[in-house]
C-alpha cells in the first residue's frame, strides 16, 4: 500500500491529481510478467466473489496500457453464459455499455486508444446490470476511487439500478490509506487485489454512493 495522504487544507484536486500520478506511476513500474501473473490473480478473485457469481449481466471493461488485465475475467463470464458489455464513448463524459460476445472480433481502438466495441454492436442498457466492474488510478480502503479524469464513470454509475455492486480491480500498488475526493467523485463497494478482497464498511448516515 502506498500513502496519498495529504495535509489538512490542501486542495483537492491538486491532491487527487498527485495520488492519481504517484499509483500510475508505481503500476506502471511493474514488470509485464509480474503485471500478467497479478492480473491473474486478481481475475481469479473477482470470477469468485458472491456478486460475480450470481450476475447475470455485467459491465466490464477492457485493459488498457498497464491495467490489471481483464481478458481471463471476460472469458470467465461468457464461459458462464453472463452478458457481458463493456464501455464505448459516445462524448465528453458519455459512455454506453455495448454488447461483447468474441472480443477478438468485436473490440477496436477507441477513445485514447482504448479498447471499445465497434459501432453496429447493440447496447445493454443500464437497468440491466446487476454487476459493474470499474477501472481506476488509485482507490482507498475506505471505497474512494480515483479515475482518469475524464468522468465517464461518474455519469455513469447513477445510472444503474440502486445498490447494484460496484467492483474495482487493482494492483496493490494503486491502493492508498487515505485519498482526497471531490463531491461527483462516487465510491466502489468492492476492491480486488492480487493479494485480499476489500470491502470498505460504509459510514453511519454516509451517501455510500
Amino acid at each position: 500500500m502506498i500513502s496519498a495522504a495529504g495535509d489538512a487544507g490542501v486542495d483537492p484536486v491538486r491532491a487527487k491529481r498527485a495520488a492519481r500520478e504517484r499509483a500510475l506511476a508505481a503500476r506502471d513500474a511493474l514488470q509485464p510478467r509480474a503485471r500478467a501473473r497479478l492480473s491473474a490473480a486478481v481475475c481469479a478473485r473477482a470470477a469468485a466473489l458472491p456478486e460475480a457469481r450470481r450476475a447475470t449481466a455485467v459491465l466490464l471493461f477492457a485493459s488498457f496500457r498497464s491495467e490489471v488485465d481483464t481478458a481471463p475475467l471476460l472469458q470467465a463470464f461468457l464461459e458462464r453464459g453472463v452478458t457481458v458489455a463493456l464501455p464505448r464513448v459516445r462524448g465528453p463524459r458519455d459512455m454506453e455499455g455495448v454488447l461483447v460476445e468474441d472480443p477478438a472480433a468485436d473490440l477496436v481502438s477507441g477513445h485514447c486508444g482504448i479498447p471499445e466495441p465497434h459501432g453496429g454492436l447493440p447496447v445493454v442498457e443500464p437497468e440491466r446490470f446487476d454487476l459493474v466492474v470499474v477501472p481506476g488510478a488509485a482507490f482507498c480502503v475506505d471505497g474512494a476511487r480515483c479515475g482518469y479524469g475524464g468522468g465517464f464513470y461518474d455519469t455513469y454509475l447513477p445510472l444503474l439500478r440502486p445498490g447494484v455492486p460496484r467492483v474495482a480491480l487493482a494492483f496493490e500498488v494503486q491502493v492508498v490509506d487515505e485519498l482526497a475526493c471531490e463531491p461527483h467523485d462516487l465510491r466502489v463497494d468492492v476492491i480486488v487485489t492480487e493479494t485480499r478482497v476489500i470491502r470498505p464498511q460504509k459510514p453511519a448516515g454516509g451517501r455510500g454512493d
